[in-house]
């Protein structure tokens, strides 16, 4: 663990002791930005692998890969968030998680940190009264003079509520 997070854990430590929950988030990055999702709901990260491609799948549907005997769609947060192709680099990475009973991947530039953030460090996102990807963050974190944009998985796949 780097200093800094560990200065990170120390801060989030003494601001949930005043009270309210505390989180557990998996931070990573897309293009310049960073979000987090909530960790309950990852079930593991895996190095890139060769996907299959699916005839007629949405657009933002890569492939899928066989894990471990299990068939799992594997989108790409690039194209769902309507930015630019990326270069795969030795740190994209697969995020797994279950989502309702649906087991998915999605590709992400690289996984930054596991962090807790109390509940009272997130913020409303803000309206940019442009939609595109503001539809799929549930809300914004400030962790160390950054920005983290929590997302709602469950809008990513267009269901009503995320997890």
């Amino acid at each position: 663990m780097s200093e800094q997070q560990m200065q990170t854990t120390m801060v989030m430590d003494e601001v949930a002791g005043e009270g309210g929950a505390l989180l557990q988030l998996v931070s990573f990055h897309v293009g310049e930005e960073e979000f987090a999702i909530d960790i309950l709901g990852v079930q593991e990260i895996i190095r890139m692998v060769e996907l299959t491609a699916v005839p007629n799948a949405p657009y933002f549907v890569e492939g899928v890969i066989n894990l471990r005997g299990k068939v799992i769609p594997i989108l790409d947060l690039r194209s769902r968030f309507g930015l630019p192709p990326g270069e795969r680099t030795k740190d994209t990475r697969i995020i797994v998680v279950d989502i309702r009973k649906t087991v998915l991947g999605f590709v992400v530039d690289s996984v930054e940190e596991v962090l807790r953030l109390p509940e009272s460090l997130i913020e409303t996102p803000p309206s940019t009264g442009r939609g595109g990807s503001a539809e799929f963050h549930k809300g914004v974190g400030r962790v160390n003079g950054r920005l983290l944009m929590l997302l709602d998985l469950g809008q990513i796949l267009g269901l009503e509520s995320g997890t």
